[in-house]
């Protein structure tokens, strides 16, 4: 009589599975860091309505909030590489850039950086507004320059506001990094996808990936919320 599930194949394949870990984590949190300078930069030029770049901000936002992730990962990885060759062939730029030496997880975090930069953008807008105007009032009372402004008072209390979605965003991040390995990234669900077909046990290696998956965002939640205590008794802080 067969067996519905494999148990030791299963508990077998959790270091296998463990061990591509520092790949998912590394290109959650690199794409989280970048695509906060994309997302505050994008913020700031909606929230001043700069001519033109504000037009270009709002197509991009909708351009990214309006196609699937997936269909974005393939565009960074087909597209760059097309467009360094042009760039090569047409005005000899880039002529040391190889692009079969770029790894795949170059584009992948590229490709999580510029869809998350999209959605933190509207969040770090929305925080950076939900500042009291006074605070902005008493910084130019004082002689602050915007930049000194933006730096010391706005942003460490935009920040609070922001962080309890910007936790959601990167537990989603990763989550959806599982779709790396579709551009060859062999991360924790692409470890668990050979795992399976060398075993044909991809009922067991699932079950595995999805156990690492749950326990990693548990942590990363427990992490956040401690992040978020302290950075409102920070914010409380500078409101007095």
């Amino acid at each position: 009589m067969e067996n519905l599930l494999d148990l030791n194949f299963l508990i077998e394949s959790f270091p296998a599975i463990v061990s591509r870990l520092p790949i998912t984590i590394g290109i959650a949190v690199g794409s989280l860091v970048l695509s906060l300078f994309i997302g505050v930069f994008t913020a700031l030029i909606k929230i001043y309505k700069v001519p033109v770049l504000s037009v270009i901000s709002s197509i991009y936002v909708s351009f990214i909030r309006g196609t699937p992730l997936l269909v974005q990962i393939y565009l960074v990885f087909y597209g760059i590489p097309k467009i360094i060759y042009f760039l090569q062939i047409e005005y000899g730029w880039l002529q040391s850039a190889d692009v079969n030496s770029i790894a795949p997880e170059v584009y992948a975090l590229l490709a999580f950086s510029v869809n998350l930069g999209a959605y933190l953008s509207e969040t770090i807008r929305s925080a950076i507004e939900s500042v009291d105007r006074g605070q902005f009032e008493a910084a130019k009372a004082i002689g602050m320059s915007p930049t000194a402004m933006m730096l010391k008072i706005i942003f460490p209390q935009a920040l609070a506001v922001a962080i309890p979605n910007l936790g959601n965003m990167f537990i989603s991040t990763i989550k959806d990094t599982s779709l790396v390995f579709i551009i060859g990234v062999v991360d924790i669900m692409g470890q668990a996808k050979i795992l399976g077909s060398r075993g044909l046990a991809f009922f067991e290696v699932y079950i595995a990936v999805s156990i690492v998956y749950w326990i990693l965002c548990i942590i990363v939640e427990r992490v956040l919320v401690k992040i978020e205590k302290r950075a409102r008794r920070y914010e409380r802080g500078i409101a007095a």
